[in-house]
């Protein structure tokens, strides 16, 4: 959250407390409604606290409408929605999820008993990897083999070439194909 985000927020906290205050006094019978009647009137009907208060109230709005419509997260939000933004001295790098999802369908065609691949990507703040791989297999293929080597290649692929963290090899076997007898 940027300062004046904080700021907008601590200003409205403030005055829905003072607001709540008076309205609770005003209920128990506490504070006199025209006394606090006659203060408000001072201040709208004022030449100079009317102008002032005016600019206060613009300021307000505007500044609602930019929390509200206009987050300041929006920008990283959507930079994890697209890949990945490395970056060092000399410059900045965007991997996309897609080259990611490429990289794991290369690997996982490259296994004999492979014959379908899909992947899904997903990125976490702290760039960390999670891939979602479903696969159809052949009917010779030894499922807990395919996926244990499948999980370490894919997490070695990913490092290598991005030097991204994977959290997360999950493998679904979708299907089983069938021998297509000759």
């Amino acid at each position: 959250m940027k300062i004046l985000e904080k700021i907008t927020l601590i200003i409205y906290a403030n005055i829905m407390l003072i607001l709540s205050i008076i309205l609770c006094l005003l209920i128990f019978g506490w504070l006199d409604i025209e006394l606090v009647g006659d203060i408000m009137h001072k201040i709208i009907v004022g030449d100079i606290s009317s102008k002032i208060l005016l600019g206060v109230s613009v300021l307000f709005i505007l500044l609602s409408i930019k929390c509200i419509f206009f987050d300041s997260d929006s920008k990283n939000k959507t930079n994890d929605i697209n890949g990945v933004l490395l970056e060092n001295e000399s410059g900045r790098l965007m991997i996309s999820k897609e080259t990611i999802e490429n990289l794991v369908n290369s690997v996982a065609l490259n296994f004999q008993s492979a014959e379908q691949v899909s992947t899904r990507v997903e990125l976490d703040r702290e760039n960390n990897v999670k891939v979602y791989v479903n696969l159809m297999i052949s009917s010779d293929a030894i499922i807990k083999d395919l996926s244990a080597n499948l999980q370490t290649k894919i997490k070695e692929k990913i490092k290598q070439s991005t030097d991204l963290e994977v959290k997360e090899v999950n493998i679904t076997v979708k299907k089983v194909a069938q021998k297509q007898e000759e």
